[in-house]
């Protein structure tokens, strides 16, 4: 699984990275980023998908295989 961040879409509500905040931290201008390369590693898959569940502009990007 690969996560994204649409950065046109993100408003910086810091959602994801409160709760997934091995995947995701907070950029210079407090926006939502993606840590690393943006692969899950096996048991965070969860975390992900809560995390773009709960982005309130839907700016998040959880799937299978690679990220667009």
């Amino acid at each position: 699984m690969k996560v994204r961040i649409d950065p046109e879409r993100c408003q910086g509500h810091g959602r994801c990275y409160d709760l997934a905040p091995d995947l995701f931290g907070e950029d210079d201008e407090g926006y939502g980023k993606v840590l690393g390369s943006g692969e899950v590693a096996a048991g965070q898959e969860p975390e992900a998908r809560l995390a773009a569940a709960n982005c309130p502009e839907r700016a998040i990007e959880a799937e299978n295989g690679a990220a667009r």
